[in-house]
């Protein structure tokens, strides 16, 4: 993955006719982009998001009137469950774009800017950090994209607070008092908009962290357990085979065994 940011004025280009073989993501801050399509040209004002497919012609820059565009971006290779988040309304072949509210885009700002500062970082665990980052600006994104089922903003506050923290005590009476909610009526909503329980959910974002700790460190394996949020490794072991078919220390060998992108 690379993230970055740029602040451009006149004659700022890019062309490459093959486009790449990674996603390409834009937040547009300021100012206004152009993406050349053969279908004509597709703009990218302020709180707009734009997504380039694999393989597309890539021929943007900045848009003639305004003569600025400030954006930030990421290119990268999406994990498999991230896929359905990427699902956007096209706004040409190979171009999709969300219009954002302007707390979505907000947010989505900060986490670009945290995949940016933490892909630089000394920290081993940066490009974990980085990765987590540019996830958490793609969920915000789902949360405005029309062909996605909107989810009910107190539900939103209980995820963004699961991913804060996933060491915490996530019980469901902590997250029903986050969501304002009775634990009755919170599991209910919960169950209803997302197709799984409160404690499954949080369950498969523990092993999703779990399998990127155990792809991008060397850490023990009693180390990742504690950092996904499961105190005893035994059951971390357990839970981990559950949701993927093999040990950890299975699935940290045949990670590194893959060859890279």
């Amino acid at each position: 993955m690379q993230a970055g940011e740029l602040d451009e004025g006149p004659g700022y280009t890019t062309y490459r006719a093959r486009g790449t073989t990674d996603w390409l993501l834009f937040l547009t801050l300021g100012g206004r982009g152009r993406f050349g399509t053969f279908a004509g040209d597709v703009y990218a004002g302020p709180s707009t998001a734009t997504l380039v497919r694999p393989g597309t012609l890539q021929d943007y820059g900045v848009e003639a009137e305004l003569l600025r565009w400030h954006f930030r971006y990421a290119h990268f290779h999406p994990k498999p469950d991230w896929l359905p988040l990427l699902d956007w309304p096209e706004a040409a072949p190979g171009i999709l774009q969300l219009h954002l509210s302007e707390d979505a885009a907000q947010r989505i700002a900060d986490n670009l800017a945290a995949a940016v500062r933490h892909q630089s970082s000394v920290l081993s665990q940066g490009e974990l950090l980085s990765l987590n980052a540019l996830e958490a600006a793609l969920l915000w994104a789902d949360t405005q994209n029309p062909k996605a089922t909107p989810i009910d903003d107190r539900l939103l506050r209980v995820i963004e607070l699961i991913d804060r923290d996933l060491k915490a005590d996530l019980d469901v009476a902590r997250l029903a008092r986050a969501a304002n909610l009775s634990p009755s009526r919170f599991a209910h909503l919960f169950r209803e908009q997302l197709g799984v329980t409160p404690q499954q959910f949080v369950e498969r974002r523990r092993i999703e962290a779990a399998r990127r700790l155990l792809e991008l460190t060397t850490r023990p394996i009693s180390s990742v357990a504690a950092e996904a949020g499961f105190p005893d490794p035994l059951y971390f072991s357990t839970r981990f085979r559950r949701h993927t078919g093999i040990s950890p220390t299975a699935y940290r060998r045949d990670e590194k065994a893959r060859p890279g992108d």
